[in-house]
């Protein structure tokens, strides 16, 4: 049955992007055609304001509690995280975590394909075992299989060029409910706990070759499938690994300000862009305008990452370009 919880939750998060995509990101889309690294850095930054909704909707208004435990992050470390997968909305629940390291700003995600088009973790773990008995690999009672190519690429790149410190292996944990999928939200079905554990590996104690590097992530899942057999098996919590909860970078009175004022900022931003729509003509031909354009250039170019990416490297040949010219 659907909840005014569940109702309010996914409204509240659907016109605070719609209209922030609107009147906050897309002044700045010229921007990306003249200096893709400034769009990019405010980009990220307006971003993570909408990211701390979510946050603060989750913790302060339906008293979900959030544990981390493990090793600590490095505010601004650059980093690849690697983490299991037990719901359909792991991806979001891991903003609760993210946040308290200043990392919000930061964070890109790859999702799975079958966690996109699968509903629940029971199904995903059909086609984890079927992958596992095709390669002769073990089969897992509370994660899924990793599938390596992507992560090994992702390191790899970062690596050449780099732009990689660490990598934070994440195992997520509900020791109460578990919700699946939007749906559940939907109903009002919020986790009561989410527990989170982090390993921290430097980068140079990582494998070179691309084989052990697959290996290697092998192994970290290994692990991960015997951690949460030992938290769901046992007391419901990753203490029994023998370290304590991570002092988070933010102090827990700044984290409550900065949930407060997401709240505030988002509950009266979406009226008032709609007001500001009613009452002006300008703003009204503005706001249509802009849709059209959204649409426009998801059907014909796939999204604004790709026009970004493809101008940011137009940009970067541009003076190789003129070198040659010159010669």
């Amino acid at each position: 049955m659907v909840s005014w919880k569940g109702i309010y939750f996914i409204l509240t998060l659907f016109w605070g992007s719609f209209f922030g995509s609107i009147f906050m990101l897309s002044p700045f889309l010229p921007l990306m055609f003249v200096n893709p690294s400034w769009y990019r850095w405010i980009n990220n930054r307006l971003v993570a304001t909408w990211l701390t909704l979510p946050v603060a909707l989750l913790e302060t208004m339906f008293g979900v509690k959030v544990i981390i435990t493990g090793d600590a992050f490095v505010p601004g470390e650059r980093s690849v995280i690697i983490m299991n997968h037990r719901t359909r909305m792991d991806w979001m629940f891991l903003w609760n975590c993210l946040m308290r390291y200043s990392y919000l700003r930061l964070e890109k995600i790859c999702l799975k394909a079958s966690l996109k088009g699968v509903p629940g973790f029971e199904n995903s773990k059909s086609r984890s075992n079927a992958f596992a008995e095709k390669n002769g690999l073990q089969k897992y009672e509370y994660v899924l299989h990793p599938r390596t190519t992507g992560f090994t690429f992702v390191v790899d790149r970062l690596r050449e060029g780099k732009n990689l410190d660490a990598v934070h292996d994440i195992t997520v944990a509900y020791p109460h409910n578990i919700p699946q999928s939007e749906k559940h939200l939907l109903q009002g079905d919020f986790p009561r706990e989410i527990h989170f554990h982090v390993h921290r590996y430097p980068i140079d104690t990582l494998p070179t070759s691309k084989e052990d590097l697959q290996l290697w992530c092998h192994k970290r899942w290994e692990e991960k499938e015997e951690r949460l057999r030992s938290f769901y098996q046992g007391e419901k919590n990753f203490y029994f690994t023998g370290q304590s909860v991570i002092p988070p970078c933010k102090s827990e009175l700044r984290v409550l300000v900065v949930k407060l004022l997401s709240i505030l900022y988002w509950t009266l931003f979406s009226p008032a862009m709609c007001l500001l729509i009613y009452l002006y003509s300008l703003v009204k031909w503005y706001f249509i305008i802009t849709i059209v354009i959204f649409v426009l250039q998801e059907r014909i170019f796939g999204g604004l990452e790709i026009i970004e990416l493809a101008c940011y490297r137009l940009l970067h040949k541009q003076p190789h370009l003129n070198s040659k010219k010159n010669e």
